[in-house]
């Protein structure tokens, strides 16, 4: 990530900015890595609120983006990001523990070239929307690619001794059922993020939008920022009293409420912001009650498996819902004319709020599954009790 972080500061020219941003890339693989580490070496009553505490860490950074990018240039705020991720590794360097005695450290890396290179022709038939206007057999052959890659990974880690994720535990209806949830849920928040910045920033002459520069456009992100933090907090005491798969219907319910705000007013500047901050407690709670949901039935060895493969997820949700935002404005957007109807808004937040009401939806069914497996393993421990 450092030495991403420098080329972006630095490129000598656009390909190395755009290495740089690959290697930035890496940065997604250490929150789970993370989790991994807390659920290791801190004792439970702490590592369950540092766990739902990382999960929402990256919504802190979105406003002083903006702001350094309109008051420095593109340039400072890359800047920031070299300055933060060399600390880091300097503190990673002389303070992170040893792992556990006896745990493998063998790294499945033909696994990671499948998945990987099926993700990429994935999310390049996803996000790309010209491909699908412009070449559709283009965009159906990465789809097929893309599952033939993703496919013959799946095979190579039933078979592997040190597998990159665990399969056999994502069969279970609770560990599925999450990941599920994040990856619709990843599509209505990623969607909505990216609209609401997009609204704001078109200028009046097309009948709509409030013309912002970027700073206030990362204004706009401050209500989503503090709102998620305090969401994240908010989800350890929800969840003793509701459980976690209760509380991420909760918060998949506030994106929801988002989307339809933002479908139904979004006339004043500060609708948008009042937007943002119901999205923001949404996506904290979101994102800090997912780990509980995915760790309470995942052995300690396997967390940073299983988080990883969630991180995975909503990668894959997000692009699908930067991807279906796209399209929909594009089918919006008159002949001729550079910026989108009013109504593509409308349209694209109800596709958003659809698809977060099947998550919230599933997160109730995943309440009924988890139900089910405590009873079921409750069961198991009074019968071997008897025997």
């Amino acid at each position: 990530m450092v030495a991403g972080s420098l080329l972006t500061v630095v490129p000598p020219s656009f390909g190395w900015l755009l290495a740089g941003r690959v290697a930035q890339g890496a940065g997604l693989g250490l929150t789970a890595l993370m989790m991994g580490v807390a659920r290791d070496h801190l004792p439970a009553a702490r590592s369950g609120p540092t766990i739902a505490l990382l999960s929402v860490a990256s919504t802190v950074g979105y406003p002083l983006a903006g702001l350094l990018t309109d008051v420095a240039g593109l340039r400072a705020a890359y800047g920031l990001g070299l300055l933060i991720t060399t600390v880091a590794l300097a503190a990673a360097w002389w303070s992170m523990p040893q792992p556990p005695t006896g745990r493998s450290s063998a790294v499945d890396v033909p696994g990671a070239v499948l998945l990987g290179s099926g993700l990429v022709a994935l999310l390049l038939a996803i996000s790309q929307n010209t491909v699908w206007t412009d070449r559709p057999v283009f965009g159906a052959a990465l789809l097929a690619v893309a599952a033939v890659l993703i496919g013959t990974w799946a095979r190579r880690e039933r078979w592997c001794a040190a597998p990159l994720v665990d399969l056999a535990l994502l069969r279970g209806p609770a560990v599925a059922g999450a990941n599920a949830v994040m990856l619709l849920g990843g599509i209505g928040m990623y969607l909505l993020l990216t609209l609401v910045t997009r609204y704001v920033q078109t200028p009046k002459s097309a009948g709509y939008g409030f013309g912002v520069d970027v700073f206030v456009a990362g204004l706009v992100l401050v209500p989503f920022s503090v709102l998620g933090f305090v969401g994240g907090k908010l989800v350890r005491p929800l969840r003793v009293r509701l459980g976690p798969a209760t509380v991420l219907a909760a918060g998949g319910t506030a994106v929801l409420v988002a989307l339809a705000l933002f479908a139904l007013t979004r006339s004043q500047l500060w609708h948008l912001f009042a937007v943002m901050g119901v999205l923001g407690l949404g996506v904290g709670v979101f994102a800090a009650a997912m780990p509980a949901a995915i760790l309470a039935v995942t052995p300690a060895e396997e967390t940073s498996s299983g988080m990883s493969f969630n991180q995975v997820v909503r990668s894959v949700g997000f692009s699908i819902g930067s991807a279906l935002g796209g399209l929909t404005l594009a089918a919006h957007t008159p002949a001729g004319s550079r910026f989108p109807t009013d109504t593509g808004y409308a349209t694209a937040s109800w596709l958003g709020a659809a698809a977060m009401g099947v998550s919230v939806v599933a997160a109730l069914t995943l309440r009924q599954a988890s139900h089910s497996t405590t009873s079921g393993s409750q069961s198991n421990d009074h019968s071997g009790a008897g025997r």
